[in-house]
């Protein structure tokens, strides 16, 4: 019975690590979705953010600066992904990696300065000594104001994608040589897109770091497979409610990542190990992106079969009718 009070009394903070990883799955979901890339730039640009933030914030700098400076780092990290994938000609998942190695480095000596040392693999940011936006230490402030930042970053977002830009952007995804032939620039938007996806991973980064107390240079790893897990499974179980709205559709990104987290505190409840959370991640998006690919070879028949069985038995006209 403890046991279960337990498991009860962690769910907002299951609610809060959701909404906070959600914000960051639609970071991923830009890029994935709607300029239909493969961006692995996540892994690092989250880790980014939080280091940015907890190092500016550790220096005296105020709490509104400190994300605003994270946004931008990460905007820079998405800015050079789309740089390598442009300018460059490299693959757009090969682009990601390379960033992310890049990163890696940087990140290690931005948390480096706040320490005055060299380097530094963890920063702590508790809220006991900092003004925090977010934190455990009061989960009912920190899931009104989570709520409030998700609600705020949709209805940006949705605005966005209904100008004239955000609607090249989209286009650029839908159908890229058709966009050239309109004359969109679909370079400059995919680095447009690449800059915005993970300004907003690294400001998710912010807010995680504020929340858990702590930077940490591995607190991105597998960072791209729970904003894909955040993607799919609210497409997979919320998609009846957005069809084609797009604001709807952000909104059941960040349901999947509550899903995901209220699982991930289940598994834990089970006495599963948490371990192979990730690996059960993986195995999940993996069923979830398989799934359309059997339903259309496996329980589909093709159009053209049908309508070549159909006209196969539909009798001829002689030709003396003809």
């Amino acid at each position: 019975m403890e046991s279960f009070l337990n498991y009860i009394s962690s769910l907002p903070g299951a609610v809060a690590q959701g909404m906070i990883w959600g914000i960051m799955a639609i970071g991923v979901y830009i890029t994935y979705k709607v300029l239909d890339i493969a961006d692995l730039t996540v892994d690092g640009s989250i880790c980014t953010g939080a280091a940015v933030c907890a190092t500016m914030m550790t220096l005296g700098c105020s709490l509104t600066v400190s994300m605003i400076c994270a946004f931008i780092a990460g905007m820079l990290s998405g800015l050079l992904t789309g740089v390598f994938h442009t300018f460059m000609g490299i693959p757009a998942i090969l682009a990601g990696i390379l960033t992310q190695l890049v990163l890696w480095s940087v990140n290690l000596k931005i948390m480096g300065l706040a320490l005055d040392k060299s380097s530094a693999a963890n920063l702590p940011l508790s809220a006991r000594n900092f003004n925090t936006l977010v934190s455990m230490l009061d989960m009912n402030r920190s899931l009104i104001i989570l709520e409030v930042i998700c609600i705020v970053v949709i209805a940006l977002l949705y605005w966005f994608f209904g100008t004239e830009y955000g609607s090249s952007l989209r286009a650029t995804g839908a159908n890229l040589n058709m966009s050239r032939a309109q004359g969109i620039n679909t370079d400059l938007c995919k680095i447009f897109g690449l800059v915005l996806s993970n300004g907003i991973v690294a400001f998710a980064g912010a807010l995680l770091a504020q929340y858990q107390g702590n930077s940490d240079i591995n607190m991105g790893k597998g960072a791209i497979v729970i904003g894909l897990a955040a993607v799919i499974i609210g497409e997979a179980l919320f998609g009846w409610l957005s069809r084609n709205n797009f604001a709807l559709k952000l909104i059941t990104v960040v349901l999947g990542g509550i899903v995901y987290f209220i699982v991930y505190s289940t598994v834990i409840y089970l006495g599963l190990d948490s371990n192979y959370l990730k690996m059960l991640s993986a195995i999940v998006v993996a069923l979830f992106l398989a799934a359309p690919y059997w339903k259309k070879k496996y329980f589909t028949k093709p159009y053209a079969e049908k309508h070549k069985h159909k006209e196969k038995h539909t009798p001829s006209l002689p030709k003396e009718a003809e």
